[in-house]
């Protein structure tokens, strides 16, 4: 079985899109439409801008999103997906996959996603950090014993995992983490505490928006971050994304339980080839590559 995934966050590049944009007329209608849903030219970004100007998260979150559904729809007859997941903001452009939500929907949902989260960083500083070489069990535990508010907030694969919360609670859990053997604990450059009681602020923005968004009936099932596990109902589906903002992404556990329900190949779908080489950290008997 295939299975489609799409990436999220930090996937961004200078020239995304561009050569989507140059070879195919649908793309190119796609990235039009874009532009007027959005209210400004995000392609002139997209194609011109530098590395900074697509680091703020109003632009970071549509542009991901654009270039991995725009370069889906181009496959046409090709694209055909037993199963699909999105890491974090990546679920958005997943759902257009299967056919939960339409373009133009999604589309207003990630712009909306993206200003309340950050929004929400602006209300309290926060922030995130890379953990390597620790079981999750010890993260888990050392998070658990720092005070404040800091949490496992992306199960990457494993002994790759990322803390979120506040940056006092997130630096002391670090030095944690070190004293615990982690290889690495070092704070991440991101906006905020992403994925963390952080974004809770941003998490009742986006619930109002997700409850007055129509989600169809999917072609295949979806992966979804909070649960890790197959999801076709689209109320269920509605629900597990309003709760995504403050919940771990369970990336680790969403590969495995698509390779136990059968999923023997993965495509990557977007910018940026993270996501396949973590499916090969998680289980290298299957097949992963990016599709372009």
């Amino acid at each position: 079985m295939t299975a489609y995934i799409f990436p999220g966050q930090g996937a961004q590049f200078s020239g995304m899109g561009l050569e989507l944009y140059e070879k195919s007329s649908l793309a190119k209608e796609y990235f039009h439409e874009a532009n007027k849903i959005l209210g400004f030219d995000i392609t002139e970004i997209m194609f011109k801008g530098s590395a900074e100007d697509l680091k703020q998260t109003r632009v970071t979150q549509p542009a991901i999103f654009l270039h991995s559904v725009i370069l889906a729809k181009t496959l046409g007859e090709q694209f055909k997906p037993d199963m699909v997941a999105g890491h974090s903001l990546g679920e958005f452009s997943a759902l257009v996959a299967n056919k939960t939500l339409d373009f133009t929907s999604a589309l207003k949902l990630v712009f909306q996603r993206a200003l309340a989260m950050q929004n929400a960083c602006e209300l309290q500083p926060s922030t995130m950090a890379a953990v390597l070489g620790l079981e999750d069990s010890i993260v888990e535990q050392v998070c658990a014993d720092t005070p404040g508010v800091v949490v496992a907030a992306n199960y990457n694969c494993p002994g790759q995992l990322v803390i979120s919360g506040e940056v006092d609670a997130v630096s002391q859990a670090c030095e944690g983490m070190k004293a615990k053997g982690a290889k690495r604990a070092l704070i991440l450059p991101v906006g905020g505490g992403f994925h963390s009681p952080m974004m809770e602020p941003a998490r009742e923005k986006l619930a109002n928006a997700i409850k007055e968004t129509t989600f169809h009936q999917p072609i295949c099932p979806i992966y979804q971050n909070v649960t890790a596990s197959a999801v076709v109902d689209p109320k269920e589906i509605k629900e597990n994304l309003m709760a995504q903002l403050t919940a771990p992404v369970k990336w680790t556990q969403t590969i495995k339980q698509m390779v136990a329900d059968g999923a023997t190949e993965f495509l990557e779908v977007g910018p940026g080839k993270v996501l396949q080489g973590l499916v090969k950290k998680i289980d290298n008997t299957v097949s992963a590559e990016s599709v372009s």
